[in-house]
């Protein structure tokens, strides 16, 4: 047997790790949460994979690719060429949808063109993002975007008095100047007194050179008229700018459907171009497993080569359990799970032997009936001659293992160390926390709290719900289940949507950059600034990255960025301040030997040791801590976090004792989450409960559904096939509902 050689491997928390990885088997990487799994799996192996592929091409091609740092690891040997299938959510943005991503749209095109009639042109002319199939009106978005002129000024103001109510367009911004300094306006004339040729004048003017302007106003500078500006700015194209002021650009713009295609992105001509009446468009829309239906009875025969293809990538899309979906779905709308998955069936039909599939909790969104179906796929990668390297904590994936590496035994500082290798059998008798959390027998909860009152939830009709209707427990731990698309989130968003005390903890990034860190979302870092500035004696704007304490070598990065015009861009750590991000005279500022920088660097269990005098700073820190996120370092940046980590520290904000009589909705909390850190979850959530509170969780991990006072099963399938509440009430009775697929994979758990 051949092996994948790692030597000295000290990424992040990594003890030196040594480890022979075998060839052409699958290996499921185990361990607690933040233990190192992904140091080991995704920060040395993949990137070294990356990098040493990326460094075969031109410095031309290399510019266009991701650049990766050298992990810190001594050597590795037998280093295959990665595959990543990552949860990164696919993104893109409204042109891009389930069809483009896949490349399925591309045959369905090709289809539409060789026997729809009537005959409107070729394959390119039914795209959405081509000038001659897209509808003219919305260019192909399927929406439209109007400015409202009410939220964007206030007509009882002038220009002088700020009437431009947006924060790029202040008196003082050089926006707002375009106009002060235009020489066309009395600035100090309020909006509701211009007349209307003024009015038109300030919004609608295309852009145009000023006859004499005004010896203040920039010489290469255009006139341009307010709407036009805006809608350049940020309607044209998502840019940082847009992002920036998300919050401002949503309060003035309103999105509507086209009123010319309703939506449909196509023009007449080409909408008009059908096949057993279905316009190309009505085809996208149909869920995959009607799709499928339709495509079936299609029997032409010059179309038959286009047909067979799109039915095997169509068929395994159903197959990994996202029939529900349709090809018109714009990928930003996806979840983490459910990308993973589209890439995943990318890979299946690939004739590429011998690389390492490197996959991340394929388990993710997954309800125990999909899981069986990915791991079929997993192995079928495998048996084509694929090294499969898998990072989970779901036992029915670990199951299936070949070969399976424990790292542990905790996390951040105490984990880093192999702690198992062999198989999962042996895994079952070893004396690690992933062999006793597998071997332990599960019963459901044997004393369910009674529910005294209920949210009536009446009559829902929304996406594959019709008709609806259900009774939520007040004050106890209910748990939604069912398989991925059967309507459980639809149930509770349509459903509790007009309680305002409802507080649904999802697991999308919070808006952040690499600036922001734990602390700063924790609203904890002027806090520390605030005692760091008492003790030393320095203002407290020098104890921030971004602002007068930043290094002046890096500007507050910690690195440097160097473009190499072909090459591609050369990140290094910055030599002044090491990493650090603080100039010399702010790290030489300590308080009990620590600088603000060390302080950065602590993680939660430290930071708790080091202000336990400091009420505000420790609570909150506590909070963290009991959601199992003791390993995070205090400076961690925000765009780092995987999802799970990311509710769990929304999670903290709320383990306030102020929050009570609120409905808390968490949606797959389990995620990332090894078995024997559920405890600490779960006891977050009785502490909401004990303070009041309603805790309603989406969730298909088994161990999680044990602890449930009240499950209410949603299906029996997803899409078309489900929207139905197959059970409510105390978990026992469940496991006799024969049509319930959440049913029979209790049963199994319970009874194992």
């Amino acid at each position: 047997m051949s092996y994948i050689r790692v030597h000295g491997a000290n990424q992040n928390n990594l003890k030196n790790i040594n480890i022979d990885i075998p060839k052409h088997q699958l290996t499921v990487f185990t361990g607690r949460s933040g233990s190192g799994k992904s140091s080991l799996v995704f920060n040395t192996l993949a990137a070294e994979s990356e990098r040493l592929l990326n460094e075969t091409y031109s410095s031309y091609v290399q510019n266009q690719l991701t650049s990766y740092e050298k992990p810190d690891v001594d050597r590795i040997e037998h280093l295959p060429v990665a595959m990543i299938i990552n949860q990164k959510r696919l993104g893109g943005n409204s042109r891009s949808t389930v069809g483009t991503i896949s490349d399925i749209y591309a045959s369905v095109r090709l289809l539409w063109s060789r026997i729809g009639e009537p005959f409107v042109g070729y394959s390119n002319v039914f795209s959405f993002n081509n000038p001659s199939g897209m509808c003219e009106r919305c260019q192909g978005l399927g929406y439209v975007e109007d400015i409202n002129l009410n939220e964007l000024l206030d007509y009882d103001k002038s220009l002088n008095e700020d009437a431009i109510k947006f924060p790029s367009f202040r008196p003082d911004s050089w926006r707002g100047k375009r106009y002060l300094y235009s020489g066309l306006f009395d600035n100090d004339k309020k909006l509701k007194d211009y007349t209307q040729e003024e009015m038109d004048t300030f919004l609608y003017t295309k852009p145009k050179k000023l006859k004499n302007p005004p010896d203040n106003w920039p010489k290469t500078a255009k006139f341009e008229g307010l709407i036009h500006r805006f809608r350049r700015s940020f309607l044209l194209n998502d840019n940082f700018e847009k992002k920036r002021f998300l919050e401002d650009v949503n309060r003035v713009v309103t999105s509507h459907k086209c009123p010319e295609c309703d939506g449909k992105r196509l023009n007449d001509k080409v909408l008009s171009c059908k096949i057993n009446g279905l316009s190309i468009t009505d085809f996208t829309a149909l869920p995959i497993d009607d799709a499928i239906t339709f495509l079936n009875k299609l029997k032409d025969e010059k179309a038959t080569y286009i047909i067979k293809p799109l039915l095997e990538q169509l068929n395994a899309l159903s197959y990994v359990g996202l029939n529900y979906l349709t090809l018109d779905r714009k990928t930003p709308s996806l979840s983490g799970g459910e990308s993973q998955r589209i890439k995943l069936i990318r890979h299946l039909n690939s004739p590429l032997s011998d690389l390492v599939y490197i996959i991340d909790e394929p388990s993710v969104g997954l309800h125990p009936e999909d899981i069986e179906k990915i791991n079929d796929i997993m192995k079928s990668i495998r048996d084509k001659g694929n090294t499969v390297l898998v990072v989970e904590h779901d036992p029915d994936v670990i199951q299936i293992a070949d070969n399976i590496i424990d790292i542990g035994p905790g996390a951040g500082k105490h984990g880093g160390e192999v702690t198992f290798t062999g198989t999962y059998h042996e895994l079952l008798h070893s004396d690690t926390s992933t062999g006793k959390a597998l071997k332990r027998q599960h019963k459901l909860k044997s004393a369910p709290r009674k529910a005294q009152q209920y949210f009536n939830l009446k009559n829902i009709s929304e996406n594959n719900l019709s008709n609806v209707s259900v009774d939520i427990p007040k004050n106890i731990l209910s748990v939604i289940t069912g398989v991925a698309g059967s309507g459980k989130s639809t149930l509770l968003k349509t459903g509790l949507k007009s309680h305002t005390a409802t507080t649904f903890i999802d697991q999308k990034p919070v808006h952040a950059s690499n600036r922001s860190n734990l602390l700063t979302y924790m609203n904890l870092f002027d806090e520390v600034r605030d005692f760091f500035s008492k003790e030393t004696g320095l203002k407290k704007s020098m104890f921030s990255y971004n602002s007068d304490g930043a290094c002046q070598e890096c500007h507050g990065k910690g690195i440097i960025k160097t473009e190499l015009a072909f090459m591609p861009d050369f990140s290094q750590v910055c030599e002044v301040c090491k990493g650090t991000r603080y100039q010399p005279e702010v790290l030489e500022a300590k308080v009990n030997g620590y600088s603000i920088a060390d302080v950065l660097a602590l993680t939660v269990e430290e930071g708790i040791d080091m202000f336990k005098n400091n009420q505000k700073v420790y609570t909150r820190l506590k909070h963290l801590e009991s959601t199992g996120l003791h390993y995070m370092t205090l400076g961690q940046s925000l765009d780092t976090l995987s999802g799970g980590e990311i509710q769990r520290v929304k999670l903290s904000r709320y383990l306030d004792q102020s929050a009570s009589n609120q409905i808390f909705i968490f949606d797959e909390p389990t995620t990332g989450l090894h078995e024997d850190d559920i405890p600490t979850l779960l006891s977050c959530f009785e502490q909401l409960i004990n303070q009041d509170n309603t805790v309603i969780l989406i969730e298909h991990n088994l161990t999680m559904m044990t602890h449930a006072d009240w499950i209410i099963d949603v299906g029996p399938g997803a899409g078309a096939n489900g929207g139905k509440i197959l059970y409510s009430g105390e978990p026992n009775a469940l496991l006799n509902i024969k049509e319930s697929v959440t049913a029979k994979h209790l049963k199994r758990y319970v009874e194992r």
